[in-house]
Parts: structure tokens; sequence; C-alpha cells
């Protein structure tokens, strides 16, 4: 199945590549053209994202060439299932790799932090630190939260944050991942707090996106603007 998949990803980056022979030669005016070139570019950062930066363009083209053209391609299917499954090896391997390297930096970086003058590290790993305090009352696992937040990597890099897009969210506290669930009930509304969590109590190693590397360490400057009352919620209905 991940040879059928990484076939059909390798054919759409070829459709786009086929058609020009250099950037400036492809025009972006029309919706089947900026829609083509959203094809590539996707296909392009999720084979990046598995590992597979090292396909041969030229070749792909030529691939696609001899398919629309209904000549006789130039490998067998046999060598063709090799070529796939020695190429998804690789790519396997080389994300084994990064993932035990962004573990062990992850690591690393908690160790050195929960040294540093404010931060406090719990029992289950989780580090904040309280930047702004306040009185008001701490929300309950089956509360309903209001928040702003930035989330960052460890090197400063923002992968999400809705102080960017100027809204903040309301979201269930015991729906989110184990680090905010813990750290949402630390907080008492109005306080700002700055979260580490470890990846264990992130996303570990299964990336929900291609801006996190799996077993990352995140880092999020997190505000508790207000906790949901649902009777007046259901009021306001």
């Amino acid at each position: 199945m991940k040879q059928h998949r990484l076939a059909a990803a390798v054919a759409l980056v070829g459709l786009v590549l086929a058609g020009c022979d250099s950037q400036t030669s492809v025009e972006l005016k029309t919706p089947a053209q900026k829609a083509s070139y959203g094809i590539g570019l996707n296909m392009g950062k999720s084979l990046a994202q598995e590992g597979m930066d090292d396909l041969d363009s030229k070749a792909v083209a030529q691939g696609i060439e001899d398919a629309v053209g209904k000549k006789e391609q130039k490998l067998k299917d046999e060598e063709l299932v090799e070529a796939f499954a020695a190429l998804q090896k690789r790519a396997e391997e080389r994300m084994a790799k990064m993932s035990e390297e962004s573990a062990a930096a992850g690591k690393k970086f908690l160790e050195e932090n929960g040294k540093k003058e404010g931060v406090t590290t719990t029992a289950s790993g989780l580090q904040y630190e309280v930047v702004k305090k306040a009185d008001g009352p701490q929300p309950k696992p089956t509360d309903v939260v209001t928040v702003h937040y930035t989330g960052k990597l460890t090197d400063g890099k923002v992968f999400d944050s809705s102080v960017e897009r100027g809204s903040p969210i309301d979201l269930p506290v015991s729906g989110v991942i184990p680090g905010w669930v813990e750290g949402l009930q630390l907080m008492h509304v109005g306080e700002k707090y700055k979260l580490y969590i470890p990846s264990d109590l992130a996303y570990g190693a299964q990336s929900p996106s291609p801006a996190i590397p799996a077993n990352s360490v995140l880092v999020f400057d997190l505000e508790l603007l207000a906790i949901k009352d649902p009777a007046k919620e259901e009021a306001a209905k």
C-alpha cells in the first residue's frame, strides 16, 4: 500500500515537472495552473517530510512522458517494485534517525531548561514558568476554557499561534494534548504561563504537521482568558 501511495505522489509531482524546463517558463495565472502548482508543491512537501528528497526530477518527468505518450516503459514492473521498496526503506531509515536525534535533543533541552530560575518541573516531566500571576479561578478537566497561545519549537520557530491570528480559541480542558491538560489546571484565569512540554506529553513520534518534527519538545506561551459558563452559554442560545 505504501508503494502505491508513493508511486501516486511521485506521479503527481512529475505532472508538474514534465510540463516545464525551468521555473521561469511556468505560468501561474489560470485556476488550473495554480491548482497544478499547488498539487506539486503539496506532494513535494509531503515527500520531503517522509525523507524522499533525493528523487530525480528528470527521471520522474521521463516516466510521465512515457506513460502519457504510451511508449514502452524503460523498466520492468519487477524492477519498479524493487526500486520503490528500496526508496521506502531508505526514507524510513532517515526518518528513524531524525526521530532519534530529535528525542535526544529534546531530552538535553529539558535537562538544561529545568535548571533555570523560575522553571518548575512536575512529576510528569512538564516544565512551566509563571509569566503573569492572577487570582482567578482554576479550570477543571470538565471545563471549556478560552485561551490565547503561541506554539514554538525549542529553536523558537513558531508553528501555530492564536495571537498571530488575532483570535483566541475555546477548547475543552480534557480534549487537548496531555501537557496542556495538566498545564491548564495549574493556571488561574488571567495568568500567563510558558509551558515546556516533553514529546511524550505532546505528539510523541507521530508528527501532526510537517512544521512539528517527530519527538519534538514543544514550547507554548499560554494565556488563560476565561472559563466558559455552560449555563450562560445555554441561555444565550
